[in-house]
């Protein structure tokens, strides 16, 4: 089987930092996070979702927070300095990012954008983003992908409320 290289596991390569590739079969109807998870033979907290996003300025954001979590926009708004903060739309994320969607990696974007890690992650000693292609993802540090990505751990995480 033929390896695959993604911008992102080039980087970290070229920067010394160690990492795990994973693979897993990518359902073409969606494939679940608990499906990830179990393909690839790791705890579920472990991994992480990567969303793009911009800013009422118009610049772009990064934010990697737990897979099953909620973005709150508020809170990443305060912590980019915007006034409000979106998802960009789909359509955009090829071109702004160079990652398709389901396969957006925080590392080795087309520029490297203000990005920020949800701040639990750092109680963990590896957590787990794509790679960078759909059915690939990578395990490394957080610190480590703080320091390749120039990031910043904060709280990103929307209040779970109880309907009770």
């Amino acid at each position: 089987m033929k390896i695959v290289k993604t911008n992102a596991m080039r980087l970290l390569e070229k920067e010394g930092i160690p990492y795990t590739h994973h693979t897993f079969a990518v359902n073409p109807e969606g494939t679940s996070p608990e499906d990830i998870a179990a393909q690839i033979g790791r705890p579920l907290e472990l991994i992480f979702k990567t969303l793009v996003t911009v800013g009422h300025s118009k610049a772009n954001y990064v934010f990697c927070l737990p897979i099953l979590a909620e973005l709150d926009l508020k809170k990443a708004a305060k912590a980019a300095g915007e006034k409000n903060i979106e998802l960009i739309d789909q359509k955009d994320l090829l071109k702004v990012a160079g990652y398709e969607r389901g396969g957006t990696s925080p590392i080795g974007m087309r520029k490297l954008y203000p990005t920020f890690l949800e701040k639990t992650g750092l109680s963990l000693s590896q957590i787990i983003v794509s790679a960078g292609k759909r059915g690939h993802q990578l395990e490394l540090s957080p610190r480590d992908l703080l320091a390749v990505t120039q990031g910043t751990a904060v709280d990103l995480l929307a209040e779970t409320r109880s309907i009770f």
